[in-house]
């Protein structure tokens, strides 16, 4: 039996070029993500991975306490190979995951995905690549991933990495710590949840949550 106790947190963030505009306010936002989940610790111990992606993948880092995460240091550069990145992320994590004695997984992962752009960059992820694998790991190991895109139709995006309706979210450009704040407050509900019942997922996003992110 996975630790129902201990939630894993793994957040993709984009660091394109376009990210520039609202890099102070990405950075906030990440701040108070983190302070919100450290808040929520009575609940379940949670263990953070953020990587960040332009046409390259960096992981910055890996399997850290809520209490060892440095501030957000944002770089915006490149082009967006989300599918690339997204592959990547959630290959390495199930292997490493999948490597670890049962009684030690987290009994709750969560892949929070954060971009103000579209995919123009990856070479070796398909959209149906990647959807079937998000469905894969949400259907086979109740995995729960959220999908915040700024300046698009994140509904339908997130549809096509495999993404649920409820669980992705549009934000404006220059709404991005309100959109991590929503966010956070869904992950911290779902990590309560969990306490209790182990096929919860997180609550979808209000039609007023997405009114407002969307102005």
């Amino acid at each position: 039996m996975t630790r129902p106790d201990l939630t894993h947190l793994y957040f993709l963030l984009d660091r394109s070029g376009s990210m520039q505009s609202i890099k102070a306010d990405t950075e906030g936002g990440f701040a108070a993500f983190i302070d919100e989940q450290a808040r929520s610790a009575a609940t379940s111990e949670c263990r953070v991975t953020l990587a960040q992606f332009d046409n390259t993948y960096d992981l910055v880092y890996s399997d850290i306490p809520l209490s060892d995460v440095p501030p957000l240091d944002l770089a915006p550069r490149g082009s967006t190979a989300l599918l690339d990145a997204m592959g990547t992320l959630i290959t390495e994590a199930g292997a490493k995951l999948a490597a670890l004695p049962e009684e030690e997984r987290p009994g709750t992962v969560v892949v929070a995905v954060m971009t103000d752009g579209h995919e123009n960059a990856s070479r070796e992820w398909t959209h149906a690549a990647i959807k079937s694998l998000v469905e894969q790991q949400t259907e086979q190991y109740r995995w729960q991933f959220m999908y915040m895109g700024a300046d698009q139709d994140a509904i339908e995006v997130g549809r096509s990495i495999g993404v649920s309706a409820e669980h992705a979210v549009t934000y404006g450009r220059g709404k991005a710590r309100e959109a991590m704040a929503a966010t956070s407050a869904k992950v911290a509900g779902l990590r309560a949840a969990r306490a209790v019942n182990p096929a919860a997922m997180a609550d979808a996003y209000s039609q007023s949550e997405r009114d407002d992110l969307a102005r």
